[in-house]
């Protein structure tokens, strides 16, 4: 008698582990994006690493978590790491002498973290790809954004350039 109660009590608690887990989860994944009739779809990233956007985008969304979580202990290894090797040496350089100038991180033009970030193709052509990186400071009604216009080579998929719009 005690090893079925003993029994059913551990199913029972295995079951609400689960149900909690799978309540928890996609919140924990973010707001979800309804389509037409209300109902969620569900989150989806992809990439291409032939695609200079797509490495644009891979090094915003690294490079931004990395910032982001600037009280872990790897974070400034990860940030210079991320810069070898998406940034071509001319763009490190230039990073570099606009961090010495401004006092701001030469990736972002800012000193503090977007909330969110997103890539648009903007066009190619002379062996390089342009790309428009749109970063959101905050939530609510009317975000403020900043624009950054990334230009990479296309033989090398390296960001050649970076620069503020507007």
């Amino acid at each position: 008698m005690r090893k079925t109660i003993r029994t059913r009590f551990l199913a029972a608690g295995g079951v609400a582990a689960v149900l909690t887990l799978a309540a928890v989860t996609p919140a924990l994944a973010g707001p979800a994006d309804t389509g037409k009739r209300g109902v969620a779809a569900a989150p989806t990233a992809q990439g291409d690493p032939r695609s200079t956007t797509d490495r644009v985008a891979h090094f915003y969304g690294a490079y931004i978590d990395a910032v982001w979580d600037n009280e872990d202990a790897g974070s400034a290894a990860q940030t210079k790491a991320l810069r070898g090797f998406y940034l071509s040496a001319a763009a490190q350089k230039k990073v570099a002498a606009f961090e010495a100038r401004e006092h701001a991180d030469g990736i972002l033009f800012a000193q503090n973290v977007p909330v969110k970030w997103a890539v648009t193709y903007t066009g190619s052509g002379a062996g390089h790809s342009t790309a428009l990186v749109t970063l959101t400071w905050n939530d609510g009604k009317n975000p403020d954004t900043t624009k950054i216009k990334v230009q990479s080579d296309l033989t090398t998929r390296k960001i050649t350039d970076l620069a503020p719009v507007g």
